[in-house]
């Protein structure tokens, strides 16, 4: 199977145009839920591609506001390319979206698009849902103040956290769309005072530059403090370990979901990502 059948042609492409700003890139990260937008520009009626901007691209740089700052290259590929060897290279390269390149842009295929075709059968995956699961899995606790819980998903370096009740039984699934989906960026001026960021701004992501003692505009992004039980989702979809690796990839595309927990009986085991599913092929 080739990228070309997979993919999301450029006529169903979602994309923001230079220049441009992050608003433009969170309307459509906030409202469809997409990991990334790629970037173009347009000269004499001529498009370009020039890169993509993520979700984390707007975390991790909050006092950045223009496209052509936030947007970075990632790899790119082409519409013959097999499907099992554009997954290799998400893998390798860390990226879930990647742009079908070739001289313009001709469209995008995505982590999900590989998923759904190992759910359709149409890459050969023969393995269980055992098999490609990790058995670290990152948790939080019911109760945790969302600040912290962003802190601890960034940390652990995973889009995700499983969230924990008091006995330690899995409660529900915080992920990064639904962090995403409460961000509000606050505007407004400080005082560096020399320093890059105030010590009472713990959990907070600062937009703070050391120019020397004078008032600075500042960009944060302000994150409810409720605690993560408000903001997770309960009617977690899982899968047992008995099932196959594609039964996973068919639950995942089903449920748009990125990650399910792997259970054994009522007790959490493990968590089989998509990305996973990736690696075996």
């Amino acid at each position: 199977m080739q990228v070309a059948d997979a993919m999301t042609p450029r006529e169903d492409v979602v994309t923001v145009k230079l220049p441009g700003t992050r608003d433009d890139v969170l309307e459509y990260l906030q409202e469809r839920g997409f990991s990334s937008v790629p970037v173009v520009k347009e000269t004499d009626g001529e498009e370009a591609y020039r890169g993509l901007v993520s979700r984390e691209d707007l975390i991790e740089h909050p006092d950045e506001d223009q496209l052509a700052v936030l947007m970075r290259d990632v790899p790119t590929t082409t519409a013959d390319t097999s499907v099992e060897d554009v997954a290799r290279m998400m893998v390798e390269e860390g990226t879930r979206r990647v742009p079908v390149v070739d001289g313009e842009l001709e469209g995008i295929v995505t982590v999900t698009d590989v998923v759904r075709a190992i759910a359709r059968g149409e890459v050969a995956l023969d393995a269980g849902a055992a098999d490609v699961a990790s058995k670290d899995v990152n948790t939080t606790y019911v109760e945790t103040p969302l600040t912290v819980a962003e802190r601890e998903i960034f940390y652990a370096n995973v889009p995700y956290a499983v969230a924990l009740d008091e006995e330690g039984q899995m409660a529900g699934i915080l992920t990064e769309v639904d962090i995403i989906d409460v961000a509000r960026v606050v505007e407004g001026e400080d005082d560096t005072g020399g320093s890059v960021a105030d010590q009472d701004d713990e959990w907070m992501w600062e937009g703070i530059k050391t120019v020397g003692n004078r008032y600075v505009p500042t960009r944060n992004v302000e994150l409810p403090a409720e605690p993560v039980s408000t903001f997770m989702s309960t009617d977690v979809v899982t899968v047992s370990k008995r099932k196959s690796a594609v039964e996973a990839a068919q639950a995942m595309i089903t449920e748009d979901i990125e990650q399910i927990p792997l259970v054994s009986g009522d007790n959490l085991v493990g968590i089989v990502r998509d990305i996973d599913l990736l690696e075996a092929l």
